[in-house]
């Protein structure tokens, strides 16, 4: 039989484990702490589009004084579109981040898109700077298409895995498809 004192010891043992996962719980999942990771996510693609956008300068100054293509939106409008494309990309990088996998290869396929969406938001901030300050049109061309392929990549795993993410990049790829159109004909016509 147990004695009285084993049976109080035994107790004390197990609230002390029910407490303990309480805190870690209560710590790991308190509001604050997810706010500021959802926030992280969402602000970094802007950090990272502000500073090409101080990196290039002038870039709306530079654009107007291009030879435009038929269709060419005005240059107030591509910081508009970029802020809410890089709000969007934000989100969607958020959404891919709080996937909960089934299994390892659940696992290893959200690692792989937060991989590959941070591989192209580097491409995505070269690309500002190859167009606009080394002037390389027609290779900035070349990167924007490789970029592309990237996020339609990116699109397909994410409509694995998780939609909502594959759907906030969706006006993404049509900015880009069109940035694409209007890097190469720039490209021609100056």
């Amino acid at each position: 039989m147990i004695s009285s004192k084993q049976s109080e010891t035994k107790n004390k043992k197990v609230k002390s484990k029910r407490l303990k996962a309480k805190i870690n719980e209560r710590g790991s999942k308190h509001p604050a702490r997810g706010f500021l990771i959802a926030l992280g996510f969402i602000l970094l693609p802007l950090v990272v589009g502000m500073i090409s956008s101080a990196i290039t300068g002038n870039a709306q100054q530079a654009f107007g004084e291009l030879n435009q293509p038929v269709a060419a939106p005005p240059a107030w409008l591509f910081p508009v579109a970029w802020t809410i494309l890089y709000l969007l990309m934000g989100v969607a990088s958020y959404l891919i981040y709080r996937v909960k996998p089934k299994n390892k290869a659940g696992e290893r396929l959200r690692t792989a898109e937060l991989v590959l969406f941070y591989v192209q938001l580097a491409f995505n901030f070269m690309w500002t700077i190859l167009f606009f300050n080394l002037e390389f049109r027609y290779f900035a061309f070349g990167w924007l298409i490789v970029m592309w392929l990237m996020i339609l990549t990116l699109i397909i795993m994410a409509f694995k895995n998780c939609k909502g993410a594959a759907w906030c990049l969706i006006p993404y790829i049509l900015w880009c498809t069109f940035a694409a159109y209007l890097n190469i004909m720039i490209a021609v016509l100056n």
